[in-house]
């Protein structure tokens, strides 16, 4: 309660004071992330899901698009470019679970889409060497399980979003749309060919709307989910800023590896090391038991799995993502310290291995 203390509850988020608190969140993000000075930050409705199709909305359409897709958020954006937007020009590249697609196959010339790190799969980009620093279309960047858990290179990314829920623990419902300067070229000298709901409009007679990017936001926001977020950075600022949350996510994820290592079912839905992502920690069984079950039956056991940690109180909300293979997912992020990772782990087994019994024994 004490970071309520002074929070900005009941008065308009358009007065000075609420605006402050509005920029505040912008400033102190920017300085977490090591954004660029000439880069711009706006607070946008409806979580990443609102950051990114306001860009896709307003930014695609200038040149051909790749859609590249390794899980389900990738998969939406693609079918947005080519269902909804219905771009004459667009490819997808896509890959199933557990892997990387062959990005050697995006074209630069073309705006290319793509998540930093697949939420659902667990699978992320290991650099940014495969993007071209003389791209001629954009680099649009789903990094929303990735900011503030990875390092991000700016000079090789043009649109970048996120939400408040993810790496810093903070309530939904809010968006984040980060623009680099080519970006903003293109905002300002392109207009798309299908009409802009007010949710998405970005510029106003044909130049960027610098209010957004002071704090005047498009919708109402909560002031109590800001004065969440300030929490958030001001207690990453607090440990050392964004190495210390990098260092604490690859923490979380040593200590699995260390596990699935030494582990006789357990192994990591992403087949590489290097794509691993620290944050959604995607995991899968491996015994030959397992791997005999039917999907419907795999995805059963796992459920129990599920069902048993949360029973014990030892996990909540650990299950693999709907459309992903049936798994478990643990959020490795900044804000999970190890010990409680290492607590968890022997629970995981337990519950497995009392999953199977259960299934074996009615069988």
């Amino acid at each position: 309660m004490a970071a309520l203390e002074g929070a900005f509850l009941g008065r308009s988020h358009r007065s000075a004071a609420g605006r402050a608190r509005l920029a505040e969140v912008i400033e102190r993000s920017k300085a977490v992330l090591l954004m660029p000075a000439d880069w711009r930050l706006a607070i946008v409705p409806a979580s990443d899901t609102g950051a990114v199709e306001i860009a896709l909305w307003s930014m695609l359409g200038a040149r051909g698009a790749d859609m590249v897709a390794w899980e389900s958020f990738g998969e939406t954006w693609a079918l947005d470019a080519t269902k909804a937007l219905k771009l004459a020009d667009a490819r997808t590249i896509v890959a199933e679970y557990g892997f990387l697609p062959d990005l050697s196959q995006v074209d630069w010339n073309r705006d290319v889409v793509f998540t930093w790190n697949g939420t659902t799969s667990g699978v992320r980009v290991p650099d940014g060497d495969w993007i071209a620093r003389d791209r001629r279309g954009l680099a649009i960047c789903d990094a929303t399980s990735a900011a503030f858990a990875m390092a991000l290179p700016w000079d090789r990314l043009d649109v970048v979003t996120w939400s408040w829920q993810k790496a810093l623990g903070g309530e939904g419902a809010h968006g984040m749309l980060a623009l680099g300067p080519r970006a903003v070229e293109r905002l300002e000298n392109h207009t798309p060919n299908w009409p802009l709901p007010k949710l998405f409009r970005l510029t106003k007679a044909g130049k960027l709307d610098d209010a957004l990017f002071r704090g005047e936001t498009i919708n109402t926001p909560s002031m109590l989910c800001v004065e969440d977020a300030l929490d958030g950075l001001k207690w990453a600022e607090a440990i050392g800023g964004l190495p210390a949350l990098i260092a604490r996510a690859e923490a979380n994820l040593a200590a699995i590896a260390d596990w699935v290592s030494g582990s006789a079912w357990a192994a990591f839905l992403a087949e590489d090391a290097r794509t691993r992502s620290p944050t959604s920690i995607c995991l899968k069984a491996k015994d030959p038991w397992f791997a005999a079950l039917p999907k419907p039956k795999a995805a059963e056991i796992m459920k129990s799995v599920v069902r048993l940690l949360e029973v014990e109180r030892a996990a909540l909300d650990v299950g693999a993502y709907r459309a992903a293979p049936p798994g478990l997912r643990i959020w490795g992020g900044a804000t999970v310290e190890r010990v409680d990772i290492l607590a968890l782990l022997p629970w995981v087994d337990w519950a497995y291995g009392a999953a199977r019994a259960q299934a074996e024994k009615a069988a």
